[in-house]
This record gives C-alpha cells, structure tokens and sequence, in this order.
C-alpha cells in the first residue's frame, strides 16, 4: 500500500547545488579564450552550448529531451519528466596553434589553456513546466604577445569575461507545443593591457576596462509533430531582443616602472546608449527516430552592423559585421536499454561561423568538427559526456593570425529521481 510521497535529492546533488550559489565561483576561472582577436569588441561570444551539444557542432535550437538541458532554447525546459532533476556541470581543455606571416617571415606559437564552462540545473514545476537555472559564459577575453619597437618593445595582455546568471521557465499549452523564456544578469570585466618598455627600463601601461552590469532576455518556442510512432520532426525557434548595454569603460595610463604611479583616466564613459547589443534569431529543425537517432540543422543570425561600440581616445576603434552560423549535428544510440557499449551515446557534428568582428577592413571566419561520447554512469542515470573539436579561425582576405584549436569538453550530467513514492507489498 502507498505510505506517503517523499522528496529525494542526493548528497551529490545537494554538493553541487550549493557549489553552484556560492559566492566562491571565480569568473575568470570561465574563461579559457586564447586569441589576439578577443581584444576587439566584446570579446568572443558563446553561443550558451553544453558539453552535449558542442559534440554535436553546437546545435540546439530544435532539441528537446527529458534528460538534458539545454539553454539555446528555453522552450526545452518543459520537456522536463515530472518526477526528473537535472544537474550538468561542464569544463574544456584548449590546445591552439597560431602562426602568423609579416614581410614573408612566419612566427609560430602554441597555447593551452582551459576551465569551468558552465554550471545549469533544471528542475519540473508541474506537469507541464519546467524551470532552468544556471552560470553560462557570454564573451571572454584572453590573450598574450608582444612586438618590438623604436628604442624599446611593446606587450599586449587580455584577460576577464561577461558571464550570464539566468533563470528560465517554460510550458507546454498543448501537446507538442512548448513556449519558454530565460532572463539573464550580465556581469564581469574585461581587460586590454598595452605595455611599452623603452631600452633605458621605463615602462607604461595603457589599459582598457570595461565592466557590464545589465540583463537580457531569451524567447524560444518548440513544436513537435509526430510522423508514426517512430520518427518525430521537431521545430524550434529562438529569438532575443536587441538593447542598449549598462555599465562603464574607461581607460588608464600610467608609469608601470614606479612604486606608487600617477593614473591618468581617460574617456571614463557610461555604455548607455554608446554601447549596444543587436536581437539574436536562430531557428532548427531535428529528426528523431526513437531514442536511437537524431539529427538537427541550426541557424544563427545577429546584425551586429547596426551595433553601436564608440572608440576611447587613444584606444583602437571595433568595427562589426553581421554574424551568422550554421550547424549540424548527429547523436546516435545502439540501443538505450541494451548492454552497456549499446547504450553509450555516439555524437558528430560540424559547424562554419561569420563573425561579427571587423579588423583592418577583415572579416574574422571560422569552421569545426565535432565529435562526442556519452558514457552513462553504471546503475545510474548520470552520463559522463567526453567531446573533441577542431576548429580553424583566420581573417579574410587577408588572413592575419592563422589559429588551429583542439579542444577537449568533459561534462557530467546528472539525472536523478527527484520525488517518488515507496509502496509496501
């Protein structure tokens, strides 16, 4: 006979979630970006992609599971089992070769780097709803290199990211339909160092900070139509308004060779209405066969040439294009309740991206694959997801730097048995 419904949640979970709003997450452990051109802008953008979708070239838009989250597109939250939490925890490795050519001569350099990514937790608020919180990355900045110059040399140093702590709901209205919203605090710095040493040992800083403090907002909307009882095509569509951007930048110069220097600030500005975000479409389509198989296309388009970036004195001006991507991406599983190598997941995928950066009249393009596994956990639900990327990046028409990444993503994802009731026998 049934005894009483009971609330469950693991001391796992219950370590994580708390590691989750503690105050002791370090923002710039996010930041793994190891590239001159994250000095331009605001950095480099992601694209709100867990461990199990950048295995799959960054796809999103159209997937819905009960088992993953998936934050490119709020409207998944209420594909979310009623009795299901969700936990996933994500980290990346990074490996890049840069190679760059001046005056017919060709410098090479290899950097590593890596870090936490993303931390979401998604939770059932009823039969039809679900709701989703978490960390994610918006841009970071990261860079190191150096030139000579007359009677000296010159170092420039990056450093620092915009994170995103947001908070999402979604419903379903009727079956196969599913409408969300995620809205996001932004905060973080970001810093451009320029450091000039003149032969005799004096040195100067000229630095650039930038500090967001803002939000933003993220609409998604999913359907779902059935073809027969084993293919499924899926729908989904994203949208995220365009806005002005709050905070300040400002920049600094000084006598980094003296104890206690003088600083000099400069152009200190509110990004009201001299800084602005455009709105974000995506659109995806996905076919699923079962558990077994699924494979999606994904769209992204942002008119970053009509954004506003206004120059610093002194300080190098950021011209934008519009960004667009493409995206495809495939899981497959054997088998979901086979032996063990039936049921890990298999995932490819591939990805060619415009940016929305314009360098000395050069339009910044970069294209990947991808490649993935997910391991689940023996006797539970949780799924170890492992994935590889390769990606090239260079300017155009004239390359610039030359960048070659490989990075290596591990992501845990936890799937427990939130409520459930014991019955005696």
């Amino acid at each position: 006979m049934k005894l009483f419904s009971r609330f469950k949640l693991s001391l796992t979970s219950i370590a994580l979630l708390l590691a989750m709003l503690s105050g002791n997450i370090n923002a710039k452990a996010q930041n793994a970006t190891l590239t001159p051109y994250s000095r331009y802008g605001y950095g480099m953008l992601s694209d709100n992609a867990t461990s199990i979708q950048r295995s799959m070239g960054g796809v999103g838009y159209a997937m819905r599971s009960g088992r993953q989250i998936n934050v490119m597109n709020p409207a998944s939250y209420a594909a979310i089992d009623s009795l299901t939490f969700l936990f996933d925890i994500g980290m990346d490795l990074t490996s890049v070769w840069a190679s760059e050519t001046i005056d017919n001569k060709t410098t090479r350099e290899n950097n590593f780097g890596g870090g936490l990514d993303y931390i979401t937790m998604q939770v059932p608020i009823g039969k039809y709803m679900g709701a989703s919180v978490g960390l994610l990355p918006f841009s970071s900045v990261g860079y190191s290199f150096g030139s000579t110059i007359d009677n000296g040399y010159t170092s420039r140093e990056g450093s620092g990211s915009i994170n995103q702590l947001y908070l999402g709901v979604a419903g379903r209205p009727f079956k196969g339909l599913t409408v969300g919203a995620n809205i996001a605090y932004l905060f973080g710095t970001t810093y451009n160092d320029l450091y000039a040493t003149t032969m005799t040992g004096s040195r100067s800083l000229f630095e650039r900070q930038m500090t967001v403090r803002d939000w933003r907002a993220d609409f998604g909307i999913q359907y779902s139509v059935k073809l027969n009882s084993n293919n499924a095509i899926d729908l989904g569509v994203v949208f995220s308004p365009g806005k002005s951007m709050h905070g300040h930048t400002f920049g600094m110069y000084y006598d980094a060779s003296q104890n206690n220097p003088k600083i000099d600030t400069v152009g200190y500005t509110s990004l009201k209405g001299k800084y602005t975000m455009p709105e974000t479409w995506g659109a995806g389509i996905a076919w699923r066969n079962g558990t077994r198989l699924m494979v999606e296309a994904d769209f992204t388009y942002q008119p970053w040439s009509k954004a506003k970036y206004e120059a610093i004195e002194n300080f190098e001006s950021t011209t934008f294009t519009n960004r667009w991507k493409g995206a495809l991406g495939f899981q497959y599983v054997p088998n979901a309740r086979g032996s063990y190598f039936k049921r890990i997941n298999y995932r490819l995928g591939a990805y060619y991206n415009h940016d929305y950066l314009v360098i000395k009249d050069n339009k910044i393009k970069e294209h990947g694959i991808t490649a993935g596994f997910g391991f689940p956990v023996p006797s539970f639900k949780t799924t170890i997801n492992l994935g590889f990327e390769w990606k090239h990046r260079q300017a155009h028409p004239n390359p610039l730097v030359k960048e070659d990444y490989f990075n290596i993503t591990i992501g845990v994802n936890f799937n427990e048995m939130w409520f459930f009731k014991n019955k005696l026998n």
